[in-house]
């Protein structure tokens, strides 16, 4: 969420991001309610403070008569005022919900077709092995049952891809925490309050990607940066404990929704699967730096895991609102020929932290909203993809890449 000041102060930057964005926001419709707000807050402070006063001044002792008629009156007037006042703080904040961050200079404009490759890296492979028939053929994988059990894009992991994926978790996590992020599982779901404050509000109902709890106030996650984001709700950091790195690992759930006509093949994009996510809370001038840092932390484990790869920026209509700016990294399908998702990395500023209180204190005593970041480490199905596609052999077998070989006894293949 934006400071409401900071958009009064600076309403054409905001409505210009909200437009590169592809949201369609009312500025001036929120400035009359803060003025409005401001208003009827003014009264309401007033007539409690007036209350207050009466009330003092009838304690001990018969109260006069005409200190008790002035104390009912002023009761009304506030009972008539203060629904109005809550009324217009609700609709205000509805308000400001709808109002996406707004994005870094060097963000590109336009839509997805936008986006800018700053950096690449590895050969691009001209051959390889589908991953879904690779890992039917090796009883690898069951989406049949997956959908038996709980519906279409679920699916059991079986033998030597369950045991890649734990690998792949055993080394992500192992990289992370060599840079200092410190390892959390978390909640699978979290309250409609976390949802909201970590921004994930989506442009129409039908791009809604959250599984609600019928009768809870609960949903489950789609990412473990919403219970990260929310791990610290409501607190103040003082500035020597900053940054906090946190590496969070859950299931993730997500009905892919307004996914129509991407990549939705097999394990590349389901319902249900396991991420490890990096988190950081940081000092408002680092944040830029921690964002670089992720990222580099991200190429790292995808050139250990010798993953032709190129990093990019992306476009300010494919950013979503939380994030001021987002990188993306993309993997060389040697199957597709072409590049595909990866992981993304994202710098929210204090957008999020603001909606959730989270605050820093400083040396000097001031206290501010913090910034926040976040980073995918592995995604583990989308991984196992990538891993199948440039490793399985003609043979049959899967060349284990040299990172991952420590967690299989030393093993070349499996």
């Amino acid at each position: 969420m934006l400071d409401i000041n900071f958009i009064r102060k600076n309403q054409e930057l905001v409505e210009k991001s909200a437009r590169e964005k592809g949201y369609q926001v009312d500025i001036p419709t929120l400035l009359e309610l803060d003025d409005a707000r401001k208003s009827s807050l003014q009264t309401v402070e007033e007539l409690r403070q007036r209350r207050n006063e009466l009330s003092s001044r009838m304690k001990g002792g018969k109260p006069d008569p005409e200190l008790i008629a002035q104390a009912k009156e002023v009761k009304e007037q506030l009972a008539a005022l203060e629904p109005g006042l809550s009324d217009i703080e609700k609709q205000l904040a509805d308000g400001l919900k709808q109002v996406p961050n707004i994005i870094f200079e060097d963000v590109p404009l336009g839509g997805e077709e936008c986006s800018v490759e700053i950096k690449s890296w590895g050969e691009h492979r001209t051959d390889g092995v589908d991953h879904l028939d690779y890992a039917i053929s090796r009883d690898w994988v069951d989406f049949e049952r997956g959908a038996k059990v709980a519906g279409a894009k679920f699916y059991y992991l079986k033998n030597g891809l369950a045991l890649l994926e734990n690998a792949l978790l055993q080394f992500g996590l192992k990289k992370v925490t060599e840079h200092g992020f410190n390892f959390m599982t978390v909640p699978d779901m979290v309250s409609s309050k976390i949802l909201e404050g970590c921004g994930f509000n989506p442009r129409s109902s039908e791009q809604s990607d959250e599984y609600y709890i019928e009768g809870e106030d609960l949903a489950m996650i789609a990412t473990a940066e919403m219970p990260l984001t929310g791990y610290h709700m409501d607190e103040i950091i003082d500035e020597k404990d900053l940054p906090l790195c946190y590496a969070g690992y859950s299931a993730c759930f997500r009905k892919e929704a307004g996914t129509y006509g991407k990549h939705t093949r097999g394990l590349f994009r389901v319902h249900q699967f396991n991420k490890l996510e990096m988190y950081v809370f940081c000092l408002p001038e680092k944040s830029k730096e921690m964002h670089e840092k992720i990222r580099e932390i991200e190429e790292e484990i995808w050139q250990e895991l010798g993953i032709p790869y190129r990093v990019i920026n992306i476009a300010a209509g494919d950013l979503g609102a939380p994030a001021a700016k987002k990188y993306d990294i993309e993997y060389w399908s040697p199957v597709d020929q072409k590049y595909r998702e990866l992981t993304s990395c994202s710098n929210c500023t204090d957008f999020q932290a603001r909606s959730l209180n989270i605050r820093v204190r400083r040396n000097d005593g001031q206290v501010e909203v913090l910034h926040t970041l976040n980073g995918t480490a592995i995604s583990l199905a989308r991984t196992m993809v990538v891993v199948l596609e440039n490793y399985a052999q003609k043979d049959g077998k899967l060349k284990l890449p040299e990172a991952l070989r420590e967690y299989f006894g030393g093993a070349t293949e499996i």
